[in-house]
Order: C-alpha cells, then sequence, then structure tokens
C-alpha cells in the first residue's frame, strides 16, 4: 500500500489538476458558466470524485483565490524587506507587475474575470486581510502608512488607504495592458521596465512632499 506521504502527494497533485482546469475555465467561459462536472470532464476526472476533494463549485474557487492570492502576497511580501517605506512602496510596485507578467493566466484569473458574489472569503483569508506579513496589500498600505508617519507626503494625502488603491490602479493598468495588448502590431510599446519605472516614478513623486521628493532615488 502507498505510503502516507506517497498518497498525499498523490492528492496534491490531482488538486493541482483540478485547481488549473477550473482556473482556465473560470477565466475562458466566467463562473456562472462553469460547473464542477465541466471541471471533471476536462480532467478526465468523475464529478463524484471530484467532491472527495471540494464540497462544491464556490469551495473550488475560494481555493484557487487562496493559492493564486497567496502567491502575489508572497511575491509582494518578499521584496518589502527594506527600511524605507519609499524604497519599499516602489518595489512591491515593480514585484507586482513582474508577478503579472510572470503568470499571466493567474492574472487574468484574479484580476481580469469578475468575481461571484456567492464566493465570500473563509476566515483564514480574512485573519490574513491586515497583515503586512501575510498580505500583499496589506504591505502596501503599512508601507504607505510609515512613510506618512514620517512626514515625507504632501500634507493633504492623508489617507493611506486611498493612496494604496491609486498605486494599485497604476501597476493593474501596467499589467493588464501589457497581457492583453503586449503583442499588439499596432502599438510601438516601450519596454515594460520602463513603463513600470516611470508610472511609479510620476505618482510618487506627485505624492511626495517637495523635500522629499528632491532626494527620491528610485
Amino acid at each position: 500500500m502507498p505510503s502516507a506521504d506517497r498518497r498525499a502527494r498523490e492528492k496534491a497533485a490531482v488538486q493541482d489538476r483540478i485547481l488549473n482546469a477550473a482556473r482556465d475555465l473560470f477565466v475562458r467561459e466566467g463562473y456562472e458558466a462553469v460547473s464542477l462536472r465541466k471541471v471533471a470532464d476536462a480532467i478526465e476526472y468523475t464529478a463524484p470524485a471530484l467532491y472527495t476533494h471540494f464540497k462544491d463549485k464556490a469551495d473550488l474557487m475560494r481555493a484557487l483565490c487562496r493559492r493564486d492570492f497567496g502567491r502575489l502576497s508572497e511575491a509582494l511580501i518578499r521584496v518589502a524587506r527594506v527600511e524605507d517605506p519609499v524604497q519599499r512602496i516602489h518595489r512591491i510596485g515593480a514585484a507586482y507587475v513582474r508577478f503579472a507578467v510572470e503568470n499571466p493566466h493567474q492574472y487574468r484569473f484574479m484580476f481580469l474575470t469578475p468575481s461571484p458574489a456567492e464566493v465570500e472569503p473563509d476566515q483564514a483569508a480574512l485573519a490574513e486581510k491586515d497583515d503586512p506579513e501575510r498580505n500583499g496589500y496589506a504591505a502596501l498600505r503599512s508601507a504607505i502608512g510609515q512613510a506618512m508617519d514620517r512626514g515625507v507626503f504632501r500634507p493633504e494625502h492623508k489617507d493611506p488607504e486611498l493612496l494604496a488603491q491609486v498605486l494599485w490602479a497604476g501597476v493593474h493598468g501596467i499589467a493588464s495592458l501589457q497581457i492583453t495588448h503586449g503583442q499588439d502590431p499596432w502599438l510601438s510599446w516601450r519596454s515594460l521596465e520602463r513603463r513600470t519605472k516611470v508610472m511609479l516614478d510620476g505618482i510618487l513623486i506627485g505624492v511626495l512632499s517637495p523635500a522629499a521628493a528632491s532626494e527620491f532615488k528610485p
């Protein structure tokens, strides 16, 4: 009989196949159009057997979100290890774009596919929501809050949540355009690195105080 470790590896391998197939279907067809039977058919698995891994479609969606958003958070948190919060913000933004273009299918699922209202986050995800050591968005918001505490932003910028959302919109724009139109022959794209840097530099210099902006070296 297979050992416990082997059984665990086999179970994990099956779950990987299920999650990868589900992600592909959710991106191509939308959450509402996908059933567990359709996911099972995609991997030549039986629908009843699928229920031994996920109790329903919402459970499958939550598992996929935990995996993909967790990997994004890991990528952002890895670079958020510098003392200067402004440099940290810049690094997080660049890492976000890098993750998106290196994982375009996951990014389409996370941010270019409508989220179903019926799939509420589980308690484990909610527990990480405000922890900058486990959640990428919280890490960005924390860096912005620390920068505000140091007085490096213009005095009118007092809302870390607002600036975090503006910066997120900026990197999302760069990332999504690259994924959806990066090969468009009508456009003479400048390098992704240059576009990312100019966008991040522009936003940060725009919100920094004159003194801090003069010392800013991205």
